[in-house]
């Protein structure tokens, strides 16, 4: 019995595609994964677990180029904690900002839905403070 998990098994624990197992080896979001002699991957449990922390950062937003980075600075070793520190608290400001974004589109959603509740919008109901609020909300600027 072959040590390690194959890539059938960690697209099952994982919920990934096989093919997004081998494009996060071949674009280099992942070390080289050993082979069987006879050319089958075995992922290791540190494999997965970087897997499972690289998928959440692409969840997040994160663009490949600097996930790839992560990965490089990470296989890197301890000397780039710093470096590794500064990447994902930069990542983190970039999804606060997006997070801030969609609660405003969702304020104007909510609003929006209010409206549709009571059977009016802001061309049926001038001077209703609803309306008013939309209105408000959909000039205001980021």
């Amino acid at each position: 019995m072959q040590e390690g998990l194959t890539i059938g098994e960690v697209s099952g624990k994982l919920g990934m595609s096989s093919h997004t197992l081998r494009y996060y080896e071949r674009a280099g979001l992942l070390r080289p994964i050993p082979r069987t002699e006879g050319g089958i991957r075995r992922y290791q449990e540190q494999d997965v677990e970087m897997l499972r922390f690289l998928a959440r950062l692409r969840l997040m937003g994160m663009p490949i180029h600097q996930i790839r980075e992560y990965a490089e600075l990470a296989r890197s070793g301890r000397d780039t904690f710093e470096a590794r520190g500064e990447l994902l608290t930069k990542h983190r400001s970039e999804v606060i900002a997006r997070i801030e974004e969609l609660q405003r589109n969702l304020e104007v959603l909510d609003l929006k839905i209010e409206m549709y509740s009571r059977g009016c919008t802001p061309l049926s109901a001038p001077g209703d403070p609803c309306a008013e609020k939309l209105r408000g909300l959909l000039e205001r600027k980021n």
